[in-house]
C-alpha cells in the first residue's frame, strides 16, 4: 500500500513539474524556449517594435498682400506654425495669419478667380481634389499653387 501511494505522489509531482515547465520537456529536464533542441521547431525571433516620429507642417498668409508662409517636416505643431509666420513675415507680410497646420499628412493650396483654399490629405492627390471641390462649387478658373507633405519617419 505504502508503495502505491509513493507511485501516486511521484507521478503527480512528475506531472505537475511537466505542466510548468515553459519550455521543451525532454525526460526529466526542461530546455527553456530559446535553446535549440534537434528535432523541435523553433521560435522565431520577434521583430523589434517599430518606431516612428510625427512631422508637422503648416501654411500661414498675409491674405492682404498674397503671402504665403510655408513650414515643413517640424516637430511639434507650434514649431510649424511659427516656421510658417516667420516665413510669411520675412517675405513682407505684415498680417500674416495661421491658414492651417498638418500632421504625417499633404497640403495643397488651390487658388481660384476670388480666393484660395487649403485642405490636407493623406496624399498630396487627396488634398489637392479636397481643396479643388471647395473652390470649384465657390468660384472658377480654379488651379494648384502649393503642395507639400510632411510625413512620419521611422526611426526604429
Amino acid at each position: 500500500m505504502k508503495s502505491l501511494c509513493f507511485l501516486l505522489l511521484l507521478l503527480t509531482v512528475t506531472t505537475a513539474h511537466a505542466q510548468n515547465c515553459g519550455g521543451v520537456q525532454a525526460g526529466d529536464v526542461c530546455v527553456p524556449p530559446d535553446v535549440a533542441m534537434p528535432g523541435y521547431p523553433q521560435q522565431a525571433p520577434r521583430p523589434p517594435p517599430q518606431i516612428w516620429v510625427d512631422h508637422y507642417g503648416a501654411i500661414a498668409t498675409d491674405p492682404i498682400k498674397s503671402i504665403l508662409g510655408t513650414a515643413v517636416d517640424q516637430e511639434s505643431q507650434f514649431q510649424a506654425e511659427q516656421a510658417a509666420f516667420a516665413d510669411c513675415q520675412s517675405k513682407g507680410g505684415a498680417a500674416c495669419k495661421k491658414d492651417i497646420w498638418y500632421v504625417n499628412q499633404c497640403v495643397a493650396m488651390v487658388v481660384g478667380e476670388t480666393g484660395y483654399n487649403t485642405k490636407a490629405g493623406a496624399t498630396i492627390n487627396n488634398a489637392v481634389q479636397a481643396a479643388m471641390n471647395v473652390c470649384s462649387a465657390a468660384t472658377g478658373n480654379c488651379h494648384v499653387y502649393y503642395t507639400a507633405c510632411s510625413l512620419p519617419v521611422r526611426i526604429q
